[in-house]
């Protein structure tokens, strides 16, 4: 792989000019691909500042810049800008935004901010959390907004009495936000487009900035990001997308397949590059894909071809219980680790909801095994990390209520609960942002003096933190503030025992490091930037998952979370009926079975040498053994004539599954 490119990547690299599609199924070779069509371009005359290749994660962005940067020559004057849709999002409107009607200094909300804001809506509409809690109203909100429905849209697609209600308070959040001159993150590309859309030389100018722009997972792309890259390519026609219909598996969050189905109808005259040479998994483990994803049926016909030999076949197993399977799965992991061929690292352990792992880490710790979860609570949404982000934040603007009453009293300083809703409540009366209100003269006035001393004194610290901003290395400015605050105490009266303590202080510190490191890498380092990619996630699960992996541990994961990863040894547990597919799958339209097929097909193309599938004859539920029905997928898999979940089919039996399944074990 390392070497020459085969045929078909030589000509995804060389295409020069025009829309171009290229096909890259699992393992192809598709990072690869795009930087050396990078560099090609620059070779040709093309400025490197003229380049723009967007996709969806900063690891994706920084891993493609790296090695554009690794082929070109290193003192080049200008580099292609390399970036996520919403970083990318974030320079338009940084530019423009104002336009809009908001600050040019906006603040991007993270959930943290947007739950708060979420619980003051519903608040002021008077609906308890008992009708709607913040959580549901947010998981509406952004299934609107990455769908691009509008306030006044969202009130008439409403259909049942819970929908009404979080579309009136979907009016509400989205008027809070814009008076706090906030974003949440669907707005940063909402915004963009409607700039685009309503202000013409605002798209003809970002549009005019380049001569190439390429896009990365374009099957993972809603309509809103559809919409900017046409608005960015539709002038000089020069775009290269690159996806596969076949790991398309986030329509739940606004992701539409069709936009890679459809588009040589969307650029007339388009070149379509397959590149279907698989260089990962060996030739069985490729078979089994194969045979699977050709059961759906609107796709482009192509098959993964094994550049390795055949190798194992990959094992289908069942057992009696979730309990059994977990303790053989991880028994069989144990023993190829002891015999000393294998390392932790080369197992993962693959599931299709987040309570499936419970069963194996028990069996994983009962056997001392090193193991990691990838998942879970990130780095910036942990209590101390939110409350010194709320601080920096503040250094920045001031005026940024939520940060404000995150840290007003944290540390204690005296300013209690009814101290701050007498101020919430004179700066409503006075129509102000609360800081503008502490900051004017006598502003404490019906405080207790514990309070006014407290006020007076963050309002002091902070102000003279601001203005070190100017000069002081960021890096030296937080760690500053973070002792000035007495933070470090805090720490210890909430968590006196010594591990929880050095755990919660040490993310603190993590802070100051990634100021440190950021400030090394930027070539005009802010804390604005800096707090503007943390919000954008660049430091956030990305880093938790790739910190994780590093660790020689086997890994537990989830299907959607595996997908861009490869091991060596995949075990893919639950191929049962009402788990893959999901159940709420088996409900709904034959869409949603296609995309649990896809999520399969992303979890067998994980294998690079050997692959088990499992399945348990009763789980329980409500602790009670029900009995289970094979996934249809194992049917399809191995090329049974018999599936009975096909709609011809009569229900499953007991003789269908064990033949699904091979009994305890199929080779």
């Amino acid at each position: 792989m390392e070497g020459t490119l085969n045929a078909s990547q030589d000509e995804a690299v060389n295409v020069a000019n025009g829309p171009l599609l290229v096909l890259a199924g699992a393992g192809s070779g598709k990072t690869r691909v795009v930087t050396l069509r990078i560099a090609e371009l620059i070779r040709r005359g093309t400025p490197p500042d003229r380049i723009l290749a967007v996709t969806f994660t900063n690891k994706a962005a920084t891993e493609m810049a790296d090695r554009v940067n690794a082929i070109l020559d290193r003192n080049m004057v200008t580099k292609p800008l390399v970036c996520t849709f919403h970083s990318y999002c974030v320079r338009i409107l940084r530019r423009h935004i104002t336009t809009l009607g908001y600050p040019a200094n906006f603040i991007i909300y993270a959930r943290g901010d947007q739950e708060s804001l979420a619980r003051s809506v519903l608040r002021q509409i008077h609906v308890p959390t008992t009708q709607l809690r913040p959580s549901d109203l947010l998981y509406y909100v952004n299934h609107w907004k990455s769908r691009s429905v509008s306030v006044s849209q969202a009130a008439a697609l409403a259909q049942t009495d819970k929908e009404h209600v979080a579309a009136v308070a979907y009016r509400r959040y989205q008027r809070d936000l814009k008076n706090k001159g906030a974003v949440d993150f669907d707005d940063l590309l909402l915004c963009t487009d409607k700039l685009f859309t309503d202000f013409p030389e605002i798209r003809e100018a970002a549009a005019a900035a380049f001569d190439h722009v390429l896009i990365d997972e374009y099957q993972d792309t809603n309509a809103t990001q559809y919409r900017i890259v046409t608005a960015l390519a539709r002038d000089h026609r020069n775009l290269c997308v690159v996806g596969d219909d076949d790991q398309s598996i986030y329509r739940w969050r606004g992701a539409e397949v069709e936009h890679l189905l459809r588009f040589s109808e969307d650029w007339p005259g388009a070149r379509t590059v397959m590149l279907e040479e698989n260089y990962r998994s060996t030739g069985a483990i490729l078979e089994l894909a194969n045979r699977l994803i050709l059961h759906n049926k609107t796709r482009y016909q192509k098959v993964l071809r094994p550049a390795r030999p055949v190798g194992n076949k990959p094992r289908i197993l069942q057992f009696p219980d979730e309990n059994a399977e977990a303790g053989e799965i991880v028994d069989d992991i144990r023993r190829r680790i002891n015999e000393g061929y294998f390392e932790p690292r080369d197992f993962s352990i693959l599931f299709r909801t987040n309570e499936q792992p419970r069963a194996i880490e028990t069996e994983l710790r009962r056997h001392k095994l090193p193991y990691v979860l990838i998942g879970g609570l990130s780095f910036f949404d942990r209590r101390e990390v939110r409350d010194i982000l709320a601080y920096l934040r503040l250094l920045v603007e001031p005026e940024d209520e939520s940060s404000l009453l995150r840290i007003i009293n944290t540390p204690p300083r005296g300013i209690g609960a009814k101290a701050v809703e007498h101020l919430i409540s004179r700066a409503t009366e006075a129509g102000c942002p609360l800081w503008q209100l502490i900051s004017q003269e006598g502003a404490s006035a019906g405080l207790s003096q514990t309070a006014q001393s407290g006020l007076k004194s963050l309002i002091s610290m902070i102000n003279d933190f601001r203005q070190q901003t100017n000069y002081r290395p960021l890096h030296e400015l937080a760690h500053a503030m973070i002792k000035a605050t007495r933070y470090e105490d805090e720490i210890r009266r909430l968590y006196p025992e010594d591990n929880d303590f050095e755990s919660r202080w040490n993310s603190v510190q993590e802070i100051v490091n990634a100021l440190a490191a950021y400030q090394q890498k930027a070539s005009k380092p802010t804390l604005q930037h800096f707090i503007d990619d943390i919000m954008l996630g660049s430091l956030e699960n990305e880093s938790d998952r790739d910190s994780k992996l590093k660790r020689n541990a086997i890994v537990l994961m989830t299907l959607h979370s595996a997908k861009g990863l490869e091991f060596p040894h995949v075990y893919m547990v639950g191929l049962e009926e009402g788990l893959l597919p999901h159940h709420r799958a088996i409900k709904e339209d034959g869409e949603a079975i296609n995309e649990e097929r896809r999520l399969c097909y992303v979890g067998i193309t994980r294998a690079q040498e050997e692959l088990t599938l499992s399945l348990a004859l009763t789980r329980m539920k409500w602790g009670k053994p029900r009995e289970t029905q094979a996934s249809r997928f194992l049917f399809e898999m191995i090329g049974s004539a018999d599936n009975p979940h096909q709609p011809r089919s009569p229900s499953p039996t007991k003789t269908a599954k064990k033949k699904a399944a091979g009994g305890r074990r199929q080779s």
